[in-house]
């Protein structure tokens, strides 16, 4: 059976309420069920994606390959459809976001590096690893700095010789007469510039209007590159009749503007979003096996189901399953967000990618071999690959403008042959049409205003890390918050301290060699020398203990010294050690809240309550308070009620969710996506798959996979940065309207212009670069 809301294996019996339909895996996921309409929405949602996408219903082995190069979101469309023609090859979901690939396919026809060379044969550089960044970011530097240095020298020889020439400037007063070998010379100098200018930096604007050729989705680039293509090709023609109004100028400025932008967008987007293929570097590999003999180290791929595998301190545990001998206190954080520690023993179930801070498991392997990490990362690729690629909007208007205006240019053409023009001016008019129409104000109107809040996200600590966020984060009317690491700090500190007045460096003596959380806030809490401990002893589950060196007595033998007890109830109840009822009830008072009670005791009895706990961050309540005058506020988080009442109490939170795996993180978010517009906050790798699935993510966490997920990173401690998200985005998702608003009119009056033949090609290149100059200077402007 499989929980209604986040689709997880449910126990036996699973959880119900006759008051609530479908049966669930956790209270958590029952309790979000109770409090959203209709749970079962989800799931079919989930399973009419799953049928949309394709590659979940393919049967073979799953490659997810790197890909260096995609442009925009026409090259999904492309890369998936050729992918397919192979044999082989099941089915194929490409992702511009994440530059990924995902691949199924049959292995005993086909392997994934095959694959690889296939797409990378289609002008792409795919890989079964990551791509190496910093050589991808080298080519794209070379492209652009040769690039430059042809087009200053073809600029140099326009300014200094062309443009006086076509000005009508007495050849006496000119170096040299163009009209003779000497001109025929330069202009020869400057058909070679200009071709390396085409051929190498503009390389990938070719290939990117070959693609949405191919992918018969025509964008930008067609445009941009047929202007430019027109004028070199009419350019070239001239040249070789001897001719010297040549429009290599416009081919350069067009192919450089063109270039600087995507150079500046793909550098961004390099630093600021890892790829999905260096997400999974906590993944574990590897397993320690037991045998007969002892235990040997496997592959998880080659577990089995009746396996067992052993986990001691410090290990990852490699997969999910039942612990059936052992217990030990394991860290849970990564994938649960769960700050406490917990303790299993046999019976319990181990939740794959924890990390055992104290403490030796063995646990059991079922048919399923898999973690709950392993599910994340392919929660966070499913739905990453169900949303549509960072598309822009001059592309999707691109499908309608691209087609008018070859149209436009075919009529002005025909026009003037039937007016009686002659050929070549008909065809300058032409050209005309394309270069006045190339739409470098319209393809700058979104990236220069984009990089613009980029940089002003950057100031105020934010990284920007998918474009589509200045669309959505404006309309955004349900903010859903993380609890642990978000609103809280997600570290562990001593909170109270009840009793003797020595509990806390003698238990900070002890815990000092231990390695959990509550260990460590212990230690970092006391600033003195701390006294030696010997006969150190580690008890799974329950705590630690040793004994105390004191001043004078010299004891360095075994069994000497003060004896102390650092843990919970337990340890002191199995040593029959006294505890005042007053440090009882506090402990339970403490656990009641959600925080970690660790008694301290020596000689025999408790004598003091050391309170550990995840402390909220002081700015939350103002953050709350600033969010919740528009939008909704929900709280989320995995940890139990206890530790989320004092959100509950809060009047800008309209709800909390409580006991929620990352699973149904998930199913939560898109039951309020069902509303409305969804941003969701969270850190940690818990929360990546609700960061990808909200319309806008934000995370504070650098983790690879969280940032990766996000639509946003936090980079500051501060929370107070989140709502500048909103503001920052709704000041450039207007700037970007601006920008569009002129590029509009500009083409509305030029166009016809050029139509009408009252443009040359030269006077359409100054009106195009005075139509971009306007964008840029009102893209530069600030937002705030």
């Amino acid at each position: 059976m499989s929980c209604t809301l986040c689709d997880l294996p449910t126990p036996d019996p699973p959880l119900t309420d006759p008051e609530v339909p479908g049966e669930y895996c956790c209270r958590g996921c029952l309790e979000v069920a109770r409090t959203v309409d209709d749970p079962t929405a989800v799931d079919d949602e989930t399973a009419a994606a799953s049928v949309d996408r394709g590659p979940d219903d393919a049967e073979g082995e799953t490659a997810f390959l790197s890909v260096s190069g995609m442009h925009c979101a026409t090259c999904e469309a492309f890369i998936e459809s050729r992918a397919t023609e192979r044999t082989g090859v099941r089915s194929a979901a490409a992702s511009y976001p994440t530059e990924t690939v995902k691949v199924t396919y049959d292995s005993d026809e086909i392997d994934r590096e095959t694959i690889a060379q296939e797409i990378s044969g289609l002008g792409y550089r795919a890989d079964a690893r990551d791509v190496d960044a910093e050589t991808d970011e080298s080519v794209s530097t070379g492209r652009l700095l040769v690039g430059a240095f042809f087009g200053m020298m073809t600029m140099l020889w326009y300014i200094l010789f062309l443009y006086p020439h076509y000005l009508g400037i007495s050849p006496e007063l000119l170096l040299f007469d163009l009209s003779g070998e000497a001109g025929a010379y330069l202009v020869a100098n400057v058909w070679l510039m200009a071709t390396v200018v085409l051929g190498y930096t503009g390389y990938p604007l070719f290939r990117g209007a070959y693609v949405s050729l191919r992918a018969g989705h025509p964008n930008m680039d067609l445009l941009v590159a047929l202007a430019a293509a027109a004028a070199y090709a009419y350019s070239t023609v001239v040249t070789l009749l001897g001719g010297t109004e040549v429009y290599f100028d416009v081919a350069v400025v067009v192919v450089l503007a063109v270039a600087v932008g995507n150079y500046y967008e793909s550098r961004v987007k390099r630093k600021a979003a890892g790829r999905l293929a260096d997400l999974t570097a906590e993944r574990v590999s590897e397993a320690r096996r037991r045998t007969d003999s002892g235990t040997e180290v496997v592959d998880v791929e080659s577990l089995s189901p009746g396996d067992e595998v052993v986990a001691t301190t410090g290990d990852r545990l490699p997969v999910d399953g039942p612990v059936v001998e052992g217990r030990a206190t394991v860290d849970e954080s990564l994938v649960t967000g769960e700050s406490t520690p917990v303790t299993k023993e046999p019976g319990d179930e181990a939740v794959g990618g924890a990390v055992v801070t104290d403490g030796r498991l063995v646990v059991g392997i079922r048919e399923d071999v898999e973690s709950t990490f392993d599910r994340v990362v392919r929660t966070l690729w499913d739905v990453q690959s169900t949303r549509p690629g960072a598309q822009r909007l001059a592309d999707r208007i691109a499908v309608v403008f691209v087609p008018l205006v070859f149209v436009l240019a075919a009529i002005a053409t025909g026009w003037q042959l039937f007016a009686g023009a002659r050929p070549g001016t008909a065809l300058l008019v032409g050209l005309s049409v394309l270069v006045v129409s190339c739409p470098c104000a319209l393809g700058l109107a979104t990236p220069l205003a984009v990089a613009r809040g980029i940089r002003g996200a950057l100031d105020a600590g934010v990284v920007i890390t998918d474009a589509s966020a200045f669309e959505s984060a404006p309309d955004a009317d349900t903010v859903i918050f993380d609890k642990t690491g978000t609103l809280t700090t997600g570290e562990m500190r001593i909170l109270d301290r009840v009793g003797d007045d020595r509990a806390s460096a003698r238990a900070a003596a002890v815990e000092r060699y231990a390695d959990h959380p509550v260990a460590a806030a212990i230690v970092d809490d006391v600033d003195a020398a701390l006294p030696s401990v010997t006969d150190f002893d580690r008890v799974p589950g329950r705590g630690v203990a040793g004994r105390l060196v004191t001043r004078g007595d010299g004891a360095t033998q075994r069994g000497a010294g003060v004896e102390i007890a650092v843990g919970n109830l337990e340890l002191f109840e199995s040593r029959d050690w006294t505890v005042p009822e007053a440090y009882a009830q506090r402990a339970r008072e403490a656990s009641a809240a959600g925080n970690v009670p660790v008694l301290v005791g020596w000689d025999g009895g408790v004598e003091g309550v050391l309170v550990a706990g995840d402390r909220p961050r002081p700015e939350w309540e103002r953050v709350v308070d600033d969010l919740s005058e528009e939008r909704r506020v929900v709280v989320l988080t995995g940890d139990d009620w206890a530790a989320a009442e004092r959100f509950r109490d809060h009047d800008g939170v309209e709800e909390v969710f409580a006991g929620v795996p990352p699973e149904g993180k998930t199913a939560v978010v898109e039951q309020f996506a069902g509303e409305g517009t969804v941003a969701m906050v969270g850190d940690g790798v818990n929360d990546a798959p609700a960061l990808a699935a909200a319309d806008i993510g934000i995370a504070l966490d650098h983790t690879a996979l969280a940032a990766g997920a996000a639509d946003a990173v936090v980079t500051t401690e501060d929370l107070s940065a989140v709502p500048r998200v909103f503001d920052l985005t709704a000041a450039t998702n207007g700037r970007i309207k601006q920008n569009l608003g002129w590029a509009f009119v500009y083409n509305a009056i030029a166009l016809p212009l050029a139509v009408a033949g009252a443009l040359n090609p030269l006077l359409a290149a100054v009106a195009m670069a005075t139509s971009s100059l306007l964008v840029v200077l009102n893209s530069s402007r600030s937002l705030l």
